[in-house]
């Protein structure tokens, strides 16, 4: 009689004990299958970013996380579900919570879509000189939410991404070969072609400027008290600097002893005496 009680207790809850088995079988299935998508999609999009040198690859290790993130609160809401779980309340709880969030870090999603644009686009990479956000300096790292910079006093300076991409960008390592451009005055009473001899030799003489492209030198403005020339030597971009700052002291030299005057302002004074 005992044994005929218990085997009635045992079939009245087997469909439950079977039931609870199906689903904790399949949502061990659904988390198992879920985490290998999402790592297999994560690792995808990886190889991605490695296989193309003109991408980032610090955009896709990020877009390779958000997907595989992703996948898993997909996972975790069908295992959920199995067990009965009302997750419709969860995915508006969690779409609030997320608003709310957006709300709070405007700026930093500002930062992070902007930092999204400049590896995708990538303006400019580690190693460039850029002048962005009324700043100038060497690139050093750039990630989704800073660039850094370090000037040439060895500032360390840390610009957010959204004054850089809102703003114009300036990449003075874009091109290998660059123009320098430089302006000296000389008097009226000067001639010219023997102006342009002096600054050509000088040009000439210099080991980092370029025979091609050609120097230009002319005359751009007369100005009040001065002919004014347009200096304009190429040069590698490594070397710009160098010569930026050491070819005016080397033409200013060689004027002087050419004797060709460089004008300056002068002011005259005329007293009147009176009757």
């Amino acid at each position: 009689m005992q044994d005929y009680v218990e085997q009635i207790d045992i079939n009245q809850y087997l469909p439950l004990i079977i039931d609870v088995g199906i689903n904790v079988l399949l949502a061990a299935l659904i988390l198992i299958v879920g985490l290998y998508i999402a790592n297999k999609m994560s690792s995808i999009i990886n190889k991605i970013g490695e296989s193309y040198d003109k991408l980032d690859n610090t955009l896709f290790r990020f877009l390779g996380s958000v997907a595989k993130y992703i996948i898993l609160a997909f996972v975790a809401i069908a295992v959920l579900n199995r067990f009965g779980v009302q997750t419709a309340s969860i995915v508006a709880l969690l779409g609030a919570a997320g608003l709310a969030v957006g709300l709070a870090l405007q700026g930093t999603l500002s930062n992070l879509a902007a930092g999204v644009m400049l590896l995708l686009f990538r303006p400019y990479k580690v190693g460039d000189f850029i002048s962005a956000a009324d700043r100038f300096g060497n690139v050093q790292e750039i990630d989704l939410f800073t660039t850094i910079l370090k000037t040439f006093d060895n500032q360390h300076i840390i610009v957010p991404n959204n004054q850089i991409w809102g703003a114009q960008i300036v990449n003075h390592s874009f091109h290998d070969i660059r123009g320098v451009d430089m302006h000296f005055g000389v008097a009226y009473k000067e001639n010219t072609d023997e102006v342009r001899k002096v600054i050509d030799a000088v040009l000439a003489a210099h080991p980092h400027i370029l025979k091609d492209p050609v120097p230009f030198v002319e005359v751009e403005t007369l100005n009040d008290s001065s002919v004014d020339f347009l200096v304009r030597p190429f040069c590698h971009g490594e070397h710009y600097f160098d010569i930026l700052y050491s070819i005016p002291e080397q033409i200013k030299k060689a004027l002087d002893e050419a004797g060709i005057e460089i004008p300056f302002p002068h002011r005259k004074l005329i007293i009147e005496k009176e009757q």
